[in-house]
C-alpha cells in the first residue's frame, strides 16, 4: 500500500517527518504508521494518550541502525476505531496484537524487536506471548504485567492511575467526560504526572490534542482500558495456568519518579512471566520517551545490539 504523503506531526523540523507514513487494514480496521531507517526491523509501540508521535526523540537515531516501524494502536492517532463489542475482545491486547503482527508482515518482516511504551507494552507483552517466533527481543518501558498491577493494587498505585478505575466504568460517563473536553483530558492526564506537560514538545502534545478529538476516540480508549480488566486478564491467567512464559530476552526500564516502580517490584513481577529479565529504573517520570531519551537510546542501542537471526528482514 502507497505511503501517504500528509505530515501528522507540524514540526517540519524534525527529522521523524521524512519517515514515510503507511496505513494497512486488518479485518477491516486501519492501521497507521511511520517507516523509516535501515537495517534490522524494530517495532514502536506507543502509549495512551499518545500516538506514535512519542518516538520523536528517539526514533531519528534509531533509524541510523535498525529499520523502523512506529504505529499508531488501534483506537488511537490516525489509526480504525472499530465498534466496541460486549466482551471488549476487539480491543484486546489480543487484536492489538495482531495488527502489529500484519503491518510488521506488510512490511516482510517475520521476525523483529519491539520496543514499547505503557499500553503500547502491553500489547507487546502479548504480540510475545501469542507469537514467540515473530519476537526477536523485547525492551519495555514503565509497565509491570497487567494482571499482577490489577491484584495488588496499592491505594497509592489507586491515586496515582486513578484513570485505570475510571475508563473501566460502564458507558456512556468516562466516554462522554472525555468527549465534551478532549484537549483537557490530554493535558490532565499527561500533566498530572511527575514533570506535568513540560517534557512534551508543544506541535507534539497538539499532535496528541488533535488526535484525542477524533470521532470514536473517547470510546476506542475506554474500551481499551475495559479490555485489559476483561478479556486480557482471562489471556494472562490462561498463559499462567498453562505455564507458558516469555522466553525472548527482556529489558524493562521505568521512572523512578513514576508510580509502577514505586507501587511494584517490577522485575519480579517480570521474572514471573519471562525467563530472561533485565532492567532498572530511569532518571525520569512515567513518559520515558521524551522525558529521558538520551538515557532511553542507550538502553536500546545496546540492549538490541545484539544480531537478530537469519530471516528477520525482507
Amino acid at each position: 500500500m502507497a505511503a501517504r504523503a500528509q505530515r501528522t506531526i507540524a514540526d517540519v523540523t524534525n527529522p521523524f517527518l521524512s519517515f514515510p507514513t503507511f496505513d494497512i487494514a486488518r479485518d477491516g480496521v486501519r492501521i497507521h504508521g511511520r517507516i523509516g531507517g535501515q537495517g534490522a526491523p524494530l517495532l514502536l509501540l506507543h502509549g495512551h494518550p499518545q500516538t506514535h508521535a512519542i518516538w520523536h526523540r528517539v526514533a531519528p537515531a534509531l533509524a541510523e541502525r535498525y529499520t523502523v516501524v512506529a504505529l499508531d494502536l488501534r483506537g488511537y492517532g490516525d489509526s480504525g476505531r472499530p465498534a466496541a463489542d460486549a466482551e471488549h475482545r476487539v480491543y484486546s491486547k489480543r487484536e492489538m496484537a495482531l495488527d502489529a503482527l500484519a503491518a510488521m508482515r506488510h512490511h516482510g518482516f517475520e521476525r523483529f524487536g519491539v520496543l514499547a511504551h505503557d499500553r503500547g507494552a502491553r500489547v507487546a507483552h502479548r504480540l510475545a506471548a501469542d507469537h514467540p517466533a515473530a519476537v526477536e527481543r523485547m525492551l519495555l518501558l514503565d509497565i509491570a504485567p497487567t494482571l499482577a498491577m490489577y491484584e495488588q493494587t496499592s491505594e497509592a498505585f489507586a491515586k496515582a492511575y486513578w484513570h485505570w478505575f475510571f475508563l473501566i466504568q460502564p458507558p456512556p460517563l468516562p466516554e462522554a467526560l472525555i468527549a465534551s473536553d478532549p484537549v483537557r483530558y490530554v493535558r490532565s492526564v499527561m500533566g498530572g504526572r511527575h514533570a506535568g506537560l513540560a517534557p512534551f514538545a508543544p506541535e507534539v502534545l497538539a499532535e496528541y490534542e488533535r488526535c484525542a478529538g477524533i470521532a470514536g476516540t473517547a470510546e476506542s480508549i475506554c474500551e481499551d482500558y475495559r479490555a485489559s480488566a476483561t478479556i486480557d486478564l482471562v489471556h494472562d491467567r490462561a498463559d499462567i495456568a498453562a505455564g507458558r512464559r516469555l522466553a525472548q530476552p527482556l529489558r524493562v526500564l521505568w521512572g523512578e519518579h513514576g508510580a509502577v516502580g514505586k507501587a511494584f517490584d517490577v522485575l519480579a513481577l517480570w521474572r514471573e512471566r519471562a525467563a530472561e529479565v533485565s532492567g532498572h529504573a530511569l532518571p525520569c517520570g512515567h513518559y520515558v520517551p521524551e522525558e529521558a531519551p538520551d538515557a532511553l537510546l542507550v538502553e536500546a542501542l545496546e540492549f538490541f545490539s545484539v544480531p537478530q537471526q537469519a530471516g528477520a528482514t525482507s
